[in-house]
Formats: C-alpha cells, structure tokens, sequence
C-alpha cells in the first residue's frame, strides 16, 4: 500500500460555480460587470459594510486602500512582521516606509500594548495596517481607541478572516477600510481576487476609480448607461485592478457556503486542539472569545525548547508520511529587502522569532476527514515521541 497522502489544502467548488460560471460564458460578457456588481452587493451584506469594491488581489486591495486614505511618500505606516509581504510592499508602492511591529506570541496579533509602544516610539505614523492572523480578529477595542486618539488610519489586512468576528460583529465593518482575499487556499476563493470593504463613500469612489486606470466609469455602467458608452474620462492614473465576472460567479458560489465552509474549519481545529493539547514540546495557537467567531484560515503548531527535533526536520518526517504542511511566516524582518533597507535585527522582535524558529501549519480544509485529522496527529505525536526519535 502507498503512503496517504493529506494535502496542506483543497479547494471545495462543489456548489453553483459550475452553473454561475457558464451564466457568465453564455452571456458573453467575461470581464468586469454584472456578476461582478452582485458579488459586491451580498458581499457587503455579509460583513455588514456600507460599499465593496472587487479587485484581482487582496494585494490590490491593500495597495488602493493605502492610496486612498492619502498614504505618499515618506510617511511612516505600523504593519506586523509576521505577515505575508503583500502587507507591507504596498506601502513601498506609495513611497511610504512600513514600520514592523514584533506580535502577541501564541496568537501573531498586534495588541493594543504593542501598539501603544510603538506610538510612543513613532508618533508621527500615519496609518496601520491591522492584521487578523489565521483568521482571528484582533483586540478592536482597544485597537480602535488608539488609531481615534492618535489619528491613525486604520486599514484592516484580513486575508484570513472571513467570516470573522470580533465579539459578535463582523470583520470588515470597523477600519477605514478593510482588504479580503480569495486566493486558491482561502477561506473562500474566487480563485485569485480581493476585495476592499469600507463604510466610507470617499474612499469607496476613490478605490472605484482607481482599481480601473483612473477611468471615470465603470465598463459595465458604460456599456449600460443610455448615455454614449464610448464617453469616459481619465482623472487619475489608476491601475488595473478590476475583478472579471468569471472570478466573480465563483466567488458568489462560495460565498453561499462561506458559513458551512467555516464550521468545518472549526470542526478541523477543534479536532487539532482535543488531541494535541498536552503534547509537553508542542504549543498550540492561542485563541480569545467564542471560536464560532474565528475562520480558522490557519492552523499551526510551534515546535517549542522541550523538542529534540528542529523545525525543518519535523517538516520532512511530515513529509515523508504524506502529510503536506507550510511555514505562516518567516516574519518580514528577516526578508533581505527589509532587512537590508530598514537596518533590522531579530532581537528587536522576539515573539515573532521564537514563533518563526517553530512554527509549522497543519492542514485545515472543509472536506478533511476526521480520519486523515486522526493520521495527523497521530503522526505528530509519533514523529515526536522518544521511540520515534530513536
């Protein structure tokens, strides 16, 4: 018999993508337009936020949400360094220079303690950018507090963190503006997409129009409208950040089962978490308030002092059981460009390295049997126990 293999993710499209995806073929119109307009709606609806705007990336969303909220050169912007670089590189985009702020260890947030020393260390930041790491919200009490008194403009990064919740409300009504993703491995996916939720009609009009060269009107309103459709104007050089329809029909698809998707996140994590816990040279994600508010994006386990092995060692026995894993993140201090640019020392971050230095994520997916959880963690305890070792 071969080795069971238990990829790191699955994709889950076995509702209306199929049928919502060939609506959009036979109408004949693929790019940005109807379907994109209806994701954009109920998408809204879902995180209780006034306007949504679809783009091809989170990144992209990142990029206009720092844009329109007046981020330029030379400003100084909070992002967490246990983040993807998207987080940060779209600052560099605008001239801007992200300052990285070490995480809580065990939950990979910035807290309000972190927070607060940073502004007495850089009291003239601008912005932060709010990562919600593996799809728990952080503390917006006292996140909120500061950004209001201190002026800060606060952009929610919440690739992982849809359907979150912070005590009940959900992620992507608080910030000035809030960026999802739909990449492949997502809570749900559009396949590759984002998009940016904001209350504010300022920025939405300003994101609207920037994701699509600066153009004044949407092609779809153009070739709608009774007005001319070949009338348009250039009043920005925006950028190319539009979500065609096909993207958008199998985001409308997953977003019905977005819930159910979540559940069983929940169901995968809690199984992870009744026979891992008590594992003496593991330590597990810590999570606050009630675990229906999580997404569950990630979860991982943190190889602690007490294990023998290393973390790429324990990765390759993973491995050779078939058992796919990855690394969320090696943090953006340790990256050559922000290193070298920024002067950056590991020392200056000690959370986030002693997360780094053992951090592995196990699979987490809606169809991941109970019984491949079980191979697993079985697998995990096998792989770090003494007869094992030997």
């Amino acid at each position: 018999m071969g080795v069971r293999t238990i990829p790191f993710s699955r994709v889950t499209c076995d509702g209306n993508e199929l049928k919502y995806v060939r609506e959009v073929i036979e109408s004949g119109w693929l790019t940005t337009a109807g379907k994109c307009g209806e994701f954009e709606r109920r998408f809204a609806d879902a995180v209780q936020g006034r306007y949504a705007c679809a783009v091809n990336s989170a990144t992209a969303a990142l990029h206009l949400a720092c844009e329109a909220v007046g981020i330029g050169p030379g400003d100084k912007v909070f992002v967490p360094t246990m983040t993807f670089t998207a987080s940060a590189e779209v600052i560099r985009y605008l001239g801007a220079d992200p300052i990285l702020l070490d995480v809580e260890f065990g939950t990979a947030l910035i807290t309000p303690a972190i927070l607060t020393e940073a502004l007495r260390r850089h009291p003239d930041a601008k912005a932060l950018v709010l990562v919600h790491f593996g799809g728990q919200a952080a503390d917006m009490d006292g996140i909120l507090a500061l950004t209001r008194a201190h002026g800060l403009r606060l952009i929610e990064d919440a690739a992982h963190a849809f359907p979150t919740r912070y005590q009940g409300r959900p992620i992507g009504s608080f910030g000035d503006a809030t960026c999802f993703s739909f990449y492949a491995n997502k809570t749900i996916t559009t396949g590759e997409g984002g998009m940016l939720v904001t209350n504010d009609e300022a920025i939405f009009k300003r994101a609207k129009v920037m994701r699509l060269h600066g153009i004044n009107r949407d092609i779809w309103d153009r070739f709608t409208a009774k007005k001319a459709n070949w009338e348009y104007d250039v009043v920005a050089p925006g950028f190319k950040y539009n979500m065609p329809d096909v993207n958008a029909a199998i985001g409308l698809a997953q977003l019905e089962r977005a819930d159910e998707f979540r559940r069983e996140r929940q169901r995968c994590a809690e199984f992870y978490y009744r026979n891992l816990t008590g594992v003496e040279c593991l330590d597990l994600p810590v999570y606050r308030g009630a675990a229906e508010d999580h997404s569950w994006h990630l979860f991982w386990v943190v190889l602690n002092e007490k294990c023998p092995l290393d973390r790429n060692t324990f990765i390759g026995r993973l491995n050779e059981a078939g058992i796919g894993t990855s690394v969320h993140y090696k943090p953006l201090h340790r990256m050559t460009y922000y290193r070298e640019r920024y002067g950056l020392r590991p020392e200056d971050y000690p959370a986030a390295e002693r997360h780094w230095r053992g951090v592995v994520t196990l699979p987490v997916y809606p169809t991941l049997p109970d019984e491949d959880l079980a191979h697993v963690c079985q697998t995990v305890i096998g792989i770090l126990s003494p007869q094992h070792r030997g």
